[in-house]
C-alpha cells in the first residue's frame, strides 16, 4: 500500500524507537506493536500484546488479498480509514441474554462468512459471541477495553487457539484495535522494509 507518512508520525516513531527497543520483534510483530504503542503513547502495549509471528503472516496474506473486515464499533471503523469494513451495530438489537454488539457479531458472520479478519476493541461480549461461532477467521483482533469481561474475553480467545492479537490487561480500546489492523494494512510487502 502506498502511504505518504506524515512528519509529525515520522517524528513520532523516531521517539517512539528512541525509548523502546523493538529490533528483537520480527517484522509483523513489530509493526503491530508500534503501532499500537503509537496510537496510545503507552509503552507497556510492548510488554501486554500476544500475537504470533506465522499467525500475522496468514492474516496479512489474507487482508492483502482481499479478506473483509468485521469491526464491533464504528469508533473502529473510523479508525481504519483505507479499507472498506463491515459493522452491524446499528442494525443489532440486544435481547434476553444477548447484548446488541453480541448480536451484531452474529449479524456480520452471517453477512461475511469465514475467513474475514474481526477487530473487536470496545465489547467483551462481541469478542464471547465470536468465539461461539464457527467463523473460521483470517485473525481476531480481540482488544476490548474495560473491567467486566474484557480480561477474561481475550484469555479466552488466547485459549481457544485461534490466530489472534490479544492483550493481557484491561487495556484496550477502538484505537489500539484499528492500529494493530492498520499495521498489518500498512506494512510493505517486503518484510525487510522498515514499517513508519
Amino acid at each position: 500500500m502506498n502511504r505518504v507518512v506524515h512528519p509529525i508520525e515520522q517524528e513520532s516513531y523516531r521517539r517512539l524507537r528512541a525509548r523502546l527497543d523493538t529490533s528483537h520483534f520480527p517484522p509483523l510483530t513489530r509493526a503491530v506493536v508500534e503501532r499500537v504503542v503509537h496510537s496510545a503513547a503507552d509503552l507497556d502495549y510492548a510488554t501486554d500484546l500476544v500475537m504470533d509471528e506465522a499467525a500475522l503472516e496468514k492474516a496479512y496474506a489474507a487482508l492483502h488479498g482481499g479478506a473483509p473486515v468485521v469491526v464491533d464499533v464504528e469508533m473502529v471503523a473510523a479508525g481504519i480509514t483505507r479499507r472498506e469494513t463491515v459493522c452491524r451495530l446499528r442494525d443489532a438489537v440486544a435481547g434476553p441474554g444477548l447484548t446488541r454488539s453480541a448480536h451484531a457479531i452474529r449479524l456480520a458472520y452471517e453477512q461475511v462468512g469465514p475467513g474475514a479478519l474481526w477487530v473487536i476493541g470496545n465489547a467483551p461480549t462481541a469478542l464471547e459471541e465470536l468465539l461461539t461461532l464457527d467463523a473460521a477467521p483470517a485473525l481476531v483482533i480481540g482488544l476490548p477495553v474495560g473491567f467486566v469481561g474484557a480480561v477474561e474475553s481475550k484469555a479466552a480467545l488466547r485459549e481457544s487457539g485461534l490466530p489472534a492479537v490479544s492483550n493481557v490487561s484491561e487495556k484496550g480500546g477502538s484505537a489500539v484495535a484499528s492500529a494493530a489492523l492498520n499495521a498489518l494494512l500498512y506494512h510493505p510487502t517486503s518484510y525487510s522494509e522498515e514499517t513508519s
